[in-house]
């Protein structure tokens, strides 16, 4: 029987997971979350179980809202850098999650490079 997209969405989302934590046990993760209207980005840290930082393209002080593209990510990519700069973060790994790294999540996380964030 075939799966649904969500059902493979899910299923790959758990597979990326789970693979990260095997391999960046102890780093902050950066988990990303793409919708037809909308990315935003958070930093989070599994042990304490806490949202360090977190930006989106909702956020009016950005001055994309009501944009889904690529370079409103790459917007939000530099903004969550300099959160996790002021949070005290200098490096995580990128969670994906199941959405493929192409496009907006590929520009949201070269932005976030480049505003000196270590992927």
């Amino acid at each position: 029987m075939a799966n649904s997209k969500r059902d493979l969405f899910l299923k790959r989302r758990l597979r990326v997971r789970n693979k990260l934590r095997k391999v960046n046990a102890g780093r902050v993760r950066l988990s990303v979350h793409r919708s037809n209207k909308n990315i935003s980005v958070q930093l989070i840290d599994d042990v304490k179980g806490v949202t360090l930082a977190s930006a989106s393209s909702l956020e009016k002080g950005l001055g994309i809202v009501g944009k889904n593209n690529v370079e409103a990510a790459a917007k939000v990519g530099t903004a969550i850098a300099e959160r996790a700069k002021k949070a005290g973060v200098q490096e995580a790994y990128f969670d994906r999650g199941g959405f493929l790294y192409h496009g907006k999540v590929k520009a949201l996380a070269d932005a976030a490079r480049d505003a000196g964030l270590k992927l």
